[in-house]
């Protein structure tokens, strides 16, 4: 499968499609396929872009 989330850079805001009650995380890294997300209720999580799309937020 390709990589959901290419376009995601360190810094941009998104949110987990699967997991509304995390809230929203910041991306810290984007390599490999691999996206490192340090979110408000959850903490620092890896995901695995090929198998989860996140949800940029666009707004601020």
């Amino acid at each position: 499968m390709e990589d959901l989330n290419a376009i995601l850079s360190p810094g941009m805001f998104v949110l987990h499609p699967n997991q509304p009650d995390w809230g929203r995380g910041q991306v810290q890294s984007n390599v490999n396929a691999r996206v490192t997300v340090n979110f408000r209720d959850q903490g620092k999580v890896v995901i695995d872009s090929t198998r989860v799309a996140l949800v940029p937020i666009f707004d601020g």
